[in-house]
């Protein structure tokens, strides 16, 4: 069959780890006078479970950014940093060289560049001139799994060819320090920044380990939700959108979603030994649990990157497969299921099989 593996994945984080009450802390200096925004800020981040996260920048540097467009320089400076680092790691775990690869694909949200990630990082790494690239652009959460599907598309007609997926998050840097709004306030204690790297080969290469083949995906797309997560670009940079009716969203939508796509492959959630799910909060996580009616222990990886990390946005799925890939515990003929939602408002479902 035409299935392409998931050959490994390298990840990368940048040097700077910040305490969940060192944050909070630093906020209610900011907002000293605010009585009653700091009740709220201190509730929301104890709400996140978030024990801290690594940032991109010193955490007193964040109120010194004055704009749009000195938060995006740091961006691309880091960004490329931490993207590079983790597709060297990506490549040799997959014991392979940058000439080997066909095809990159970047995902991202948190900054813009021009030429795009993908083309400095050919220059960075060495990769060849003959590759492909495709960069995406405002995927947001979902962007690790939808990333997983489209190149594994691409392999699907390429079963020859070597493809890189990169996701790099700095999600910190979209943080509005003097915004008091609940959804700032979320953020400021949920999300941060961190890169991924995942080398993919299609049909035509037989992994030299056991390592998880991509059978079949299904992206969802819920009309007249653009509003429930995403961006408000504003002269100060991103402003974050972010809807309380994700969690009611997961329990309506996700189970009909994932029967369907499950039964058209013969299958039923019976059959799903391990769920690698993207990390989008202790009420997403708990929701997801509830609709799919997991068993206790399914999602402990998902949680603990979570509450070590964070939510990377479309980088905090591929963090949690990078742990799957590490568990020796995984035997030939085990199904996976790889599952993100995120703005549109969307959900993609990827099947795997060890």
């Amino acid at each position: 069959m035409n299935q392409p593996s998931i050959v490994s994945v390298g990840t990368a984080l940048p040097p700077h780890y910040v305490t969940q009450a060192e944050i909070t802390s630093a906020l209610a200096d900011l907002w000293a006078g605010k009585d009653d925004k700091l009740a709220l800020l201190r509730r929301l981040h104890r709400s996140t479970e978030v024990q801290g996260r690594y940032m991109s920048l010193p955490l007193q540097k964040y109120v010194e950014l004055k704009s749009f467009g000195e938060a995006n320089s740091h961006y691309t400076r880091a960004a490329l940093d931490l993207a590079e680092t983790a597709c060297a790691r990506a490549i040799a775990e997959a014991g392979l060289s940058p000439a080997d690869i066909d095809s990159i694909t970047t995902v991202t949200v948190t900054g813009i560049s021009t030429p795009s990630l993908d083309a400095r990082l050919v220059n960075r790494i060495g990769l060849p001139a003959r590759v492909k690239r495709t960069p995406i652009f405002g995927l947001g959460c979902v962007a690790g799994a939808a990333g997983i599907a489209r190149v594994s598309d691409y392999l699907r007609g390429f079963p020859s060819h070597t493809a890189l997926l990169v996701s790099v998050e700095l999600c910190t840097l979209t943080v509005q320090p003097h915004d008091q709004s609940v959804e700032n306030i979320i953020a400021t204690g949920l999300f941060g920044d961190g890169a991924a790297a995942v080398v993919l080969r299609g049909a035509d290469h037989l992994p030299h380990r056991l390592r998880p083949r991509v059978v079949a995906s299904e992206s969802v797309f819920y009309p007249d939700t653009e509003r429930v997560m995403g961006w408000d670009v504003k002269d100060s940079g991103f402003k974050v959108v972010l809807s309380g009716s994700v969690p009611t969203l997961v329990q309506e939508k996700i189970r009909g979603d994932v029967d369907r796509f499950l039964q058209n492959q013969g299958l039923s959630r019976a059959d799903i030994r391990h769920w690698v799910l993207h990390t989008g909060g202790p009420k997403v996580l708990s929701a997801f649990a509830t609709a799919l009616e997991l068993p206790d222990g399914a999602l402990d990886r998902s949680w603990q990157s979570l509450r070590s990390l964070g939510n990377l946005s479309s980088s905090s799925v591929l963090f949690v497969l990078s742990e799957f890939l590490a568990d020796p515990s995984a035997q030939p003929g085990d199904l996976g299921m790889l599952l993100a939602m995120g703005p549109g408002f969307c959900s993609e479902l990827v099947l795997l099989r060890w």
